[in-house]
């Protein structure tokens, strides 16, 4: 209990910190940053799932609640981006595995779901069973998908000059109790439906689908208020952090090393895709970044929020990317480990 009560007060230290520097993406960033140099000065921490679970929940219902008929009809015409998506998860796949194989020396289950972009959890699932070295996993993706995170909107900020300071959602006392309760039925009763289906990312998917149907049924006419949306960046953000906790010099040295070379390798190739995206006139570049950038789900549809993205185009991406990867890791990892 201690090391949740620690890493509470550590993440609001670094939220605070954060606005006060007016630093971007204070309830996202400044825990994840305060989280990660307390893990690495050995402070002992840890996250509550139960509620990190319950905030990712949050963002579904905040991804759903901007769903319209208009929308959902223009997502016919993503099929061109759509099909590069299962294109990049090869090509991550056939740079990231020799990297971690050959020039770190991990055996081929570590390498193999250490490159796969897919949750981290599924991952560790999926390596665990393989064989691979479990903290290993744990480090490599947490690796990356804080480094994207931390990366995004600064490239963001640079390129399109995205406004990062725009609250994600109107102010709690705006919204009719009416409107909350129906968010609050959406996020719990879709959450807890998907994961009784066995679905995947059941915390985030499950509201969003549910939300998505009330806001297509003109029932739901908002999305979840800003404070809420708040809370999800703070938890999210905490979580991200503490995956550190208890890291050694030697993890440090070599699996935190190799994932931040890794995550290069991501970022190079996520520029060279949303360029051809764009070159070829297939969406706009901002959105593309997001859409492509493998990050975590949650994570990106954070970013999504913040800057006023197409949320429909972002998070069709990433649900195909993960999709693409929980259904074809196993069966591929099988067939190349053999081979």
């Amino acid at each position: 209990m201690l090391a949740i009560f620690t890493a509470f007060a550590v993440a609001s230290v670094g939220t605070a910190v954060f606005m006060l520097l007016h630093l971007p993406l204070p309830f996202l960033m400044g825990p994840i940053f305060a989280c990660l140099i307390a893990s690495l000065a050995g402070i002992p921490m840890r996250g509550i799932k139960p509620v990190n679970d319950a905030m990712r929940s949050i963002l579904g219902v905040a991804v759903g609640s901007t769903f319209t008929v208009t929308m959902l009809v223009s997502m016919a015409a993503m099929w061109p981006t759509l099909l590069m998506v299962p294109v990049m998860i090869a090509a991550i796949g056939a740079v990231g595995v020799p990297y971690f194989q050959r020039l770190w020396g991990f055996d081929f289950a570590t390498s193999y779901y250490s490159a796969m972009p897919g949750g981290l959890q599924d991952m560790l699932i999926f390596g665990e069973e393989a064989g691979g070295d479990v903290r290993a996993l744990s480090l490599i993706h947490a690796t990356r998908v804080m480094v994207i995170v931390v990366a995004l909107p600064f490239l963001l900020k640079w390129a399109w000059d995205a406004d990062l300071s725009n609250p994600p959602g109107a102010p709690a006392s705006s919204l009719a109790l009416s409107q909350m309760a129906l968010m609050v039925f959406c996020g719990l009763v879709g959450w807890q439906v998907a994961k009784r289906i066995g679905l995947f990312g059941a915390s985030i998917l499950g509201p969003l689908l549910l939300t998505a149907a009330f806001a297509l049924a003109g029932i739901l006419q908002h999305r979840p208020p800003a404070e809420a949306i708040w809370a999800a960046q703070f938890f999210i953000g905490m979580g991200v952090g503490t995956k550190y906790a208890g890291i050694s010099w030697y993890e440090i040295r070599r699996d935190v090393t190799a994932a931040l070379g890794f995550c290069l390798i991501l970022l190079v190739l996520t520029v060279i895709f949303a360029e051809i995206i764009h070159f070829f006139h297939m969406a706009p570049a901002m959105e593309t970044i997001l859409a492509f950038a493998p990050g975590g789900q949650a994570e990106m549809a954070v970013l999504a929020l913040v800057v006023g993205a197409d949320m429909a185009f972002v998070v069709a991406h990433h649900v195909l990317r993960i999709f693409l990867v929980i259904l074809g890791a196993p069966l591929a990892a099988r067939l190349f480990g053999a081979g």
